[in-house]
């Protein structure tokens, strides 16, 4: 997940709701709706899905169908794909799956709010510098002077964002997103949807609050290379998504760098997240018709990620390969 950047100076409440509403848009739980009825056949439906141009694996038991679109953030403008046949397939669905979300009170809210500066900033009288190696440290010294900024006081959470969110444009809208495309045509359709799982607020800041400063070392060495990659890995990336070359996504600093760093790279939160996708899966395998899964491609693609799970118990998978190891079978 990306979180926003914190304007320090633009008040502590300002910056402690752009945060708190960052973290529960880590994973938004659409509403569900009703079912409507389709003779559309499962064939079609992947076909229609696959025009699309994203990414995705067809896993079947019996009479059930669940089809996977591996899904990344910002994708760049100028990538070419066909949300339009996405939405189509969407409609034709039986059900649709979506990413966690998280179930945050007001109470978690002021939390936020009154520990904005723990999650902010450095601990008081420290810097990056003591917590980075001096190659690293300098690495970023050299991306400052590229940005003029000076992010030394900056927490690793804000710095992360900084160099994945800001200085690479990955919060840029030059695309639909895959998600916002399927929620928008189940909605419309009535296609009922269903979040795969939840994760409490109140852990989700436990987590960030009680986090150490040197547990985001990897999050940020692999942030400041992807951030000396600068933009054309953003663009090489969306270009290898749109060509099933899902290697060479999964190779890609960008994609290096989301996975080391929060959520993902939280050895608990990381754990349940993935542990909650691969039991959503198996859940829908039970469930006749077809189920269409966004998923983010890491979790689908990785090493013992969803993927490799699904294969190692011996289901089919008709899809682009997602291993490099793959090539030439």
């Amino acid at each position: 997940m990306l979180l926003a950047r914190n304007v320090w100076g633009g008040g502590v409440a300002k910056a402690s709701l752009a945060l708190i509403a960052c973290v529960v848009a880590v994973m938004v739980a659409p509403q569900p709706v009703q079912a409507q009825d389709s003779e559309t056949t499962v064939d079609e439906i992947i076909v229609t899905a696959r025009r699309s141009g994203a990414p995705m694996w067809e896993v079947t038991r019996g009479d059930s169908t669940v089809l996977l679109v591996g899904a990344i953030q910002a994708v760049p403008a100028g990538i070419e794909w066909r949300p339009d046949a996405l939405e189509q397939a969407t409609r034709q669905a039986q059900r649709v799956y979506f990413p966690q979300h998280v179930s945050a009170s007001p109470a978690d809210l002021f939390r936020v709010i009154w520990r904005s500066r723990t999650l902010t900033r450095m601990p008081e009288g420290r810097t990056t510098a003591d917590y980075l190696s001096p190659e690293w440290q300098a690495r970023l010294d050299a991306l400052e002077a590229t940005y003029d900024e000076d992010w030394s006081r900056d927490s690793f959470l804000i710095l992360s964002s900084e160099l994945l969110s800001d200085r690479l444009g990955m919060r840029d809208r030059g695309n639909q997103k895959v998600g916002e495309v399927v929620r928008r045509a189940a909605r419309r359709a009535r296609v009922p949807v269903t979040s795969i799982g939840s994760v409490r607020g109140d852990a989700v800041i436990d987590d960030l609050l009680t986090r150490r400063p040197e547990t985001w070392v990897p999050c940020i060495e692999a942030a400041i290379v992807a951030g000396e990659a600068g933009r054309p890995a953003v663009e090489a990336r969306g270009q290898a998504w749109i060509r099933f070359d899902v290697p060479a996504v999964m190779e890609s600093p960008i994609e290096g760098a989301l996975s080391q760093c929060w959520p993902w790279g939280d050895p608990a939160l990381g754990t349940l997240l993935r542990g909650q996708w691969i039991s959503a899966v198996e859940g829908a395998l039970r469930e006749p018709g077809v189920t269409l899964a966004v998923a983010p491609l890491r979790v689908l693609a990785e090493t013992g990620g969803v993927l490799d799970d699904m294969e190692r118990r011996g289901f089919e998978i008709i899809g682009p390969d997602w291993r490099a190891d793959q090539a030439g079978d």
